[in-house]
């Protein structure tokens, strides 16, 4: 019942806003409309003509400014879909801000009762204004009783609910606006509002930026390049993150890198190499690393800070989107469409022969420049457009991906005008394709393949047999006989089943020639089973045949 009543009143609000611009008209439309007080327009009347003045676009985000951090957040995650929104829109929501009023707070209080301590037992210090203010929470520095510096970041009361009550209403008026607007219908405005939605809930959970930092931190602990934040786990809960304070400057700050004795050019190359790193290698990367977001050390360590937000690659997608640059550094265009295709949430080209031309132009444009020469920036425009052009969507992750890349590429362009991207890759694509050559993981994967070809097929033979019952027992319209049934049954499973055993020879012959260890009598143990695993499969099938 609460959040319905926070639900009203936000609705009360935000019809204000609206009609303030000149968009009730949406409202109206929609289940929202008798959340709208019937003097709502009557009170900005006065403005029309003021408001008008304004173009579209501009009224939007004035909009979007006034309602509030959750609709900024929003716009500010539109303002990365330029595959699917008009430049000037976009131009337009590059502009939100979010400036959000310190919360007063006693902080000491709230730590007592958040995580049922005695303050004093665990910090020396704890300032009362805050370092920083955010629409989520807010960060205060504070001092352990052990020495150590930290920051406490605090998450704003009665967030949640404000939240939930705009979420809600986004979710209904995008569903409100594809029933009347065909053009919204074929951004999939539903779908975004969804996955803005994760994200946001992602953003509000602390416990869930502890673990993103724990797991980051697990992937590098055997890079000494990298420096994570500690976090104390006994300070902190759902509400409330401590972790410690990073002493340093921006990565950015050119002058204190010099002073400190490292070459701008390495640390170009060095965080670049660490984000390649993040999604190549773990498919898990840090979704805003701008600059920041991003400091180093005095002992040259490079720090990622702020990770609410992070972006994750299934396995599938990450092979799949190392497979798309692999064929870019060969110029493989037809192999990149293939896999363009299997990566896309939608794909519908119209003219796959003016698509392939299209991406083969960018990639010349990107071969052998330097960021001296060319803005990757620009050259991810253009395959955005390229993409919207040919009706292709994308997963909200690759999204965030192509953003962080931009960014990096930024702070690289800012420290080494000269860094060559295509030359940074090229040892990381050929290190895979390494890998992939290896004996064992071709074996891994041929037995991961034959075991999904034949758990596909083996069912064939009985998915047959039922469809031929039914239509025999007449529980089809139509029926019909096919004779000796039976005996292609068993033909079709004794075909497979020399198929695997085939197959499991021939893995294992590639493990004896490749010498794996452990060895039996000097050849490969790996491989000596697998010859006598199919040795008796063949066995079993010979005498399966003479039956």
């Amino acid at each position: 019942m609460e959040i319905i009543s926070q639900k009203t009143k936000r609705v009360m609000k935000l019809s204000g806003v609206i009609a303030k611009y000149g968009f009730d008209e949406l409202f109206k439309r929609g289940e929202l409309e008798k959340y709208i007080p019937k003097n709502v327009k009557r009170r900005y009347s006065d403005k029309i003509e003021e408001i008008n003045s304004y173009t579209f676009y501009e009224r939007i985000r004035m909009a979007i400014e006034e309602m509030g951090p959750v609709h900024i957040k929003f716009g500010q995650m539109l303002s990365n879909r330029k595959d699917i929104l008009p430049e000037e829109f976009i131009i337009e929501l590059q502009k939100l801000q979010d400036n959000v009023e310190v919360e007063k707070i006693d902080v000491r209080k709230k730590l007592d009762l958040e995580l049922g301590i005695d303050v004093n037992d665990y910090f020396s210090e704890i300032e009362e204004n805050p370092m920083a203010s955010a629409s989520i929470g807010q960060v205060f520095r504070a001092k352990l009783k052990t020495g150590e510096k930290v920051v406490i970041k605090i998450q704003r009361e009665n967030i949640r609910p404000v939240v939930e009550a705009d979420l809600g209403i986004m979710k209904n008026l995008a569903k409100t606006l594809e029933k009347y607007y065909d053009v919204l219908k074929r951004m999939s405005i539903s779908e975004i509002v969804e996955s803005f939605e994760k994200m946001l809930n992602e953003e509000l959970s602390l416990n869930n930026e502890l673990n993103n930092m724990l797991r980051f931190a697990n992937n590098f602990k055997n890079d000494s390049r990298i420096h994570v934040p500690v976090v104390y786990k006994t300070l902190s809960n759902d509400r409330i993150l401590t972790m410690e304070m990073i002493e340093g400057f921006k990565i950015t700050d050119a002058e204190n890198i010099i002073k400190i004795g490292i070459e701008t050019k390495k640390v170009a190359r060095t965080g670049l190499d660490l984000y390649l790193t993040q999604f190549l290698k773990h498919g898990f990367f840090h979704a805003d690393p701008h600059p920041g977001n991003i400091f180093i050390k005095e002992n040259g360590q490079i720090v990622f800070i702020d990770f609410g937000a992070m972006g994750r690659l299934y396995p599938n997608e990450r092979e799949l989107l190392i497979n798309l640059i692999i064929y870019s550094l060969k110029k493989d265009v037809k192999k990149m469409i293939e896999t363009i295709r299997e990566l896309a949430v939608k794909f519908e080209v119209a003219d796959e022969k003016k698509f392939e031309r299209e991406l083969y132009g960018l990639i010349e444009l990107v071969d052998e420049n330097s960021l001296e020469n060319i803005d990757v920036v620009t050259i991810f425009e253009k395959a955005r457009k390229i993409f919207s052009n040919n009706q292709i969507l994308l997963s909200e992750d690759i999204y965030l991906l192509v953003k962080g890349i931009g960014q990096i590429e930024g702070i690289g362009r800012h420290l080494d005008p000269t860094l060559n991207i295509t030359k940074v890759m090229r040892p990381y694509m050929n290190k895979i394709t390494k890998e992939r050559m290896n004996p064992i993981n071709i074996f891994k994967k041929g037995i991961s393949k034959i075991e999904t070809f034949s758990d596909n097929w083996l069912t064939l033979p009985t998915d047959m047999k039922i469809l031929l019952e039914k239509i025999q027992n007449n529980e089809l319209k139509h029926k019909h006989e096919i004779i000796g049934f039976d005996k292609f049954q068993k033909a079709f499973e004794r075909l497979i089943l020399a198929i695997i055993i085939s197959s499991l020879f021939v893995g294992s012959s590639i493990l004896a020639l490749a010498n794996i260890p452990p060895k039996i009598f000097g050849i490969s143990g790996l491989g000596l089973l697998g010859f006598f695993i199919s040795g008796i499969m063949g066995i079993n099938l010979f005498l399966k045949s003479k039956k």
